[in-house]
Parts: C-alpha cells; sequence; structure tokens
C-alpha cells in the first residue's frame, strides 16, 4: 500500500518516534508499504521553523534528507493536486492539510493523519 504522512507523523518519525501511534508504527514498519512524503510537508517545515515557532524546531533541509535517505519516495506538488482542492468540502481551513487530502485524492494514495479534523474528508484518508 501506498502510504502519504503528514506533516506531523513525518516529524514524529523523523525526531521523536515515542510520539509515533501504534498503529502508525506497524503502518510504517511494514516493508510491504510505501511510505511517501509531500513536498508541502517540508515546505511547511520550512515556513514554520522560519517563523520561529516554539513548537517547530526541525530543518526542513535535514528532514527531507533523513525522509529520502530511509526510503520514503517524495511527492512534488502539480497543478492537478491544487486545482483538485476545490473539490474538497470546506472541513479544514489549513492549506497545507488541504493540499495533502488532494494529492491522496488524485494519486490513490492512503494520507495517513494523527489530526481528527483531516480525518474527516472523504476519500483515501486515514487517522492513526
Amino acid at each position: 500500500m501506498k502510504l502519504l504522512l503528514d506533516t506531523h507523523l513525518l516529524l514524529w518519525t523523523a525526531e521523536d518516534r515515542a510520539r509515533v501511534p501504534a498503529a502508525a508504527r506497524d503502518l510504517i514498519g511494514d516493508p510491504e508499504n510505501e511510505l511517501i512524503f509531500s513536498v508541502a510537508s517540508i515546505w511547511e517545515t520550512a515556513i514554520k521553523s522560519g517563523l520561529k515557532r516554539h513548537n517547530l524546531r526541525a530543518d526542513a533541509r535535514v528532514l527531507r534528507r533523513r525522509l529520502l535517505d530511509n526510503g520514503y519516495t517524495e511527492l512534488p506538488l502539480l497543478g492537478t493536486h491544487a486545482v483538485a482542492i476545490d473539490m474538497l468540502p470546506p472541513i479544514h481551513k489549513d492549506p497545507f492539510d488541504r493540499i495533502l487530502v488532494a494529492q491522496a485524492m488524485v494519486e490513490g494514495i492512503t494520507l495517513l493523519t494523527v489530526d481528527p479534523v483531516v480525518a474527516r474528508y472523504p476519500g483515501p484518508v486515514k487517522r492513526v
């Protein structure tokens, strides 16, 4: 199964594995699953880190390199992803979460999230 991890899961997987829910650890650890991260998550990390958010100290360059070094596939942002946002119901206002949902829908990938609001979207979204 192809799994697109949301930004929280990516950060926790890279820096604080104890925060990763057991269900997510099982899916991430399954060698049959292809792990994918979105450029949108790297972008979000860079923006929030640059704003000196106290709850986000990750370096986007280091995060990206760690993910690639650990076999994750990088998913670029495409125009088809951006225009698919207009098909989403107005459940969540966060543009980064919305693009992740759109990418999952367009690509037919399961989005793993810890966010209960994101999990309310129809389509290939799984809350862990």
